[in-house]
Protein backbone atom coordinates (compact mmCIF):
# COMPACT_ATOMS: atom_id res chain seq x y z
CA UNK A 1 0.00 0.00 0.00
CA UNK A 2 1.21 3.05 -0.83
CA UNK A 3 0.04 6.38 1.42
CA UNK A 4 -0.79 9.83 0.15
CA UNK A 5 -1.88 13.30 1.31
CA UNK A 6 -4.70 14.90 -0.17
CA UNK A 7 -4.53 18.88 -0.44
CA UNK A 8 -6.79 18.84 2.51
CA UNK A 9 -3.96 17.06 5.16
CA UNK A 10 -5.70 13.82 5.19
CA UNK A 11 -4.13 10.31 4.41
CA UNK A 12 -5.94 8.55 1.29
CA UNK A 13 -5.34 5.14 0.48
CA UNK A 14 -3.16 4.89 -2.84
CA UNK A 15 -3.36 0.33 -2.96
CA UNK A 16 -3.10 -0.04 -6.44
CA UNK A 17 -7.26 -1.15 -7.59
CA UNK A 18 -5.99 -3.37 -11.02
CA UNK A 19 -3.02 -4.40 -12.97
CA UNK A 20 -1.57 -2.24 -15.26
CA UNK A 21 -0.43 -4.25 -18.68
CA UNK A 22 1.57 -3.21 -21.80
CA UNK A 23 1.61 -5.05 -24.70
CA UNK A 24 3.42 -4.85 -27.86
CA UNK A 25 2.01 -5.02 -31.67
CA UNK A 26 4.54 -5.49 -33.23
CA UNK A 27 4.27 -5.07 -37.38
CA UNK A 28 6.90 -5.60 -39.28
CA UNK A 29 6.70 -4.27 -43.46
CA UNK A 30 5.46 -6.94 -44.50
CA UNK A 31 2.65 -6.71 -42.87
CA UNK A 32 3.12 -9.79 -40.24
CA UNK A 33 2.41 -9.42 -36.78
CA UNK A 34 4.84 -10.75 -34.08
CA UNK A 35 2.82 -12.94 -31.71
CA UNK A 36 4.24 -15.08 -28.70
CA UNK A 37 3.08 -18.28 -27.14
CA UNK A 38 2.75 -18.27 -23.27
CA UNK A 39 5.28 -21.08 -21.71
CA UNK A 40 2.92 -24.36 -20.49
CA UNK A 41 3.44 -24.22 -17.18
CA UNK A 42 2.09 -20.47 -16.99
CA UNK A 43 -1.51 -19.35 -16.85
CA UNK A 44 -3.17 -19.46 -20.31
CA UNK A 45 -0.41 -21.93 -20.90
CA UNK A 46 0.03 -22.37 -24.89
CA UNK A 47 -2.26 -19.87 -26.29
CA UNK A 48 -0.76 -17.00 -28.19
CA UNK A 49 -0.88 -13.28 -26.71
CA UNK A 50 1.07 -9.99 -27.83
CA UNK A 51 4.58 -9.51 -25.96
CA UNK A 52 4.71 -7.23 -23.03
CA UNK A 53 3.98 -7.45 -19.59
CA UNK A 54 3.24 -5.95 -15.72
CA UNK A 55 4.00 -2.03 -15.54
CA UNK A 56 6.04 -1.27 -12.32
CA UNK A 57 5.07 1.09 -9.97
CA UNK A 58 8.30 3.76 -11.12
CA UNK A 59 7.21 3.47 -14.46
CA UNK A 60 5.03 5.14 -17.40
CA UNK A 61 3.35 2.29 -19.52
CA UNK A 62 5.51 2.96 -22.57
CA UNK A 63 8.68 2.64 -20.31
CA UNK A 64 7.25 -0.73 -19.28
CA UNK A 65 6.51 -1.94 -22.99
CA UNK A 66 10.23 -0.83 -23.83
CA UNK A 67 11.81 -2.61 -20.99
CA UNK A 68 9.65 -6.17 -21.50
CA UNK A 69 10.06 -5.83 -25.11
CA UNK A 70 13.83 -6.41 -24.46
CA UNK A 71 13.39 -8.74 -21.50
CA UNK A 72 11.19 -11.11 -23.28
CA UNK A 73 12.66 -10.15 -27.24
CA UNK A 74 15.80 -9.27 -26.77
CA UNK A 75 15.09 -6.09 -28.89
CA UNK A 76 15.57 -2.64 -27.95
CA UNK A 77 13.31 0.22 -29.48
CA UNK A 78 12.88 3.86 -28.35
CA UNK A 79 9.60 5.30 -27.01
CA UNK A 80 9.00 7.21 -30.10
CA UNK A 81 8.20 4.29 -31.89
CA UNK A 82 5.20 3.09 -30.00
CA UNK A 83 2.05 4.42 -30.03
CA UNK A 84 -1.01 3.57 -28.08
CA UNK A 85 -3.67 1.37 -30.33
CA UNK A 86 -6.01 -0.40 -28.47
CA UNK A 87 -6.96 -1.38 -24.46
CA UNK A 88 -8.90 -4.24 -22.95
CA UNK A 89 -10.25 -4.91 -19.38
CA UNK A 90 -11.28 -8.27 -17.40
CA UNK A 91 -14.57 -7.38 -15.66
CA UNK A 92 -14.12 -6.22 -11.90
CA UNK A 93 -15.96 -9.54 -10.75
CA UNK A 94 -14.45 -12.58 -8.49
CA UNK A 95 -11.01 -13.10 -6.93
CA UNK A 96 -7.98 -10.96 -7.61
CA UNK A 97 -7.06 -7.05 -8.84
CA UNK A 98 -9.10 -6.94 -12.52
CA UNK A 99 -6.18 -6.54 -15.51
CA UNK A 100 -6.11 -3.32 -17.67
CA UNK A 101 -4.06 -3.83 -20.94
CA UNK A 102 -2.57 -1.36 -22.92
CA UNK A 103 -1.84 -2.37 -26.63
CA UNK A 104 1.19 -0.03 -28.21
CA UNK A 105 1.51 -0.35 -32.12
CA UNK A 106 5.29 -0.81 -32.93
CA UNK A 107 6.97 -0.38 -36.22
CA UNK A 108 10.79 0.04 -35.58
CA UNK A 109 13.24 -1.85 -33.46
CA UNK A 110 16.69 -2.93 -33.08
CA UNK A 111 17.41 -6.59 -33.13
CA UNK A 112 16.07 -9.95 -34.34
CA UNK A 113 13.18 -10.48 -31.41
CA UNK A 114 14.02 -14.30 -29.80
CA UNK A 115 11.75 -16.00 -27.07
CA UNK A 116 13.99 -15.26 -24.19
CA UNK A 117 11.30 -16.39 -21.49
CA UNK A 118 10.05 -19.69 -23.01
CA UNK A 119 7.11 -20.38 -25.09
CA UNK A 120 7.65 -19.52 -28.53
CA UNK A 121 7.44 -16.53 -31.28
CA UNK A 122 5.79 -16.21 -34.86
CA UNK A 123 4.98 -13.93 -37.25
CA UNK A 124 1.79 -14.15 -39.11
CA UNK A 125 -0.89 -12.23 -40.84
CA UNK A 126 -3.31 -10.06 -39.27
CA UNK A 127 -5.91 -13.15 -40.52
CA UNK A 128 -3.60 -15.49 -38.87
CA UNK A 129 -3.49 -13.38 -35.54
CA UNK A 130 -7.32 -13.31 -35.24
CA UNK A 131 -7.61 -17.14 -35.33
CA UNK A 132 -4.39 -18.24 -33.21
CA UNK A 133 -6.03 -19.17 -30.00
CA UNK A 134 -5.23 -16.42 -27.04
CA UNK A 135 -6.49 -15.26 -23.65
CA UNK A 136 -9.16 -13.50 -23.91
CA UNK A 137 -8.40 -10.12 -23.36
CA UNK A 138 -5.51 -10.55 -26.12
CA UNK A 139 -8.67 -11.66 -28.58
CA UNK A 140 -10.53 -8.21 -27.58
CA UNK A 141 -6.97 -6.54 -28.13
CA UNK A 142 -6.63 -8.26 -31.73
CA UNK A 143 -9.91 -7.38 -33.05
CA UNK A 144 -9.48 -3.85 -32.07
CA UNK A 145 -5.81 -4.22 -33.53
CA UNK A 146 -6.98 -5.61 -36.80
CA UNK A 147 -10.89 -5.28 -37.52
CA UNK A 148 -12.23 -1.63 -36.39
CA UNK A 149 -11.65 0.89 -39.59
CA UNK A 150 -9.48 4.01 -39.46
CA UNK A 151 -10.63 6.76 -37.94
CA UNK A 152 -9.90 10.26 -38.14
CA UNK A 153 -7.16 11.21 -36.35
CA UNK A 154 -8.72 14.92 -35.74
CA UNK A 155 -11.64 16.76 -36.13
CA UNK A 156 -14.89 17.85 -34.77
CA UNK A 157 -17.36 15.93 -33.08
CA UNK A 158 -20.34 15.34 -34.12
CA UNK A 159 -23.66 14.34 -31.77
CA UNK A 160 -26.14 11.69 -34.23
Amino acid sequence: MVDTWANDGKKTDMTPRWITVVAGALLREDGLCLMQQRPPHKHHGGLWEFPGGKVEPAEIPVQSLVRELHEELGIRCEIAAAAPVAFAETPPLGDGLPIVILLYNVNRWNGEPQALEGGAIGWFTPEEVLALPKPPLDVSLARQLFQNPILPAHGPCQAG
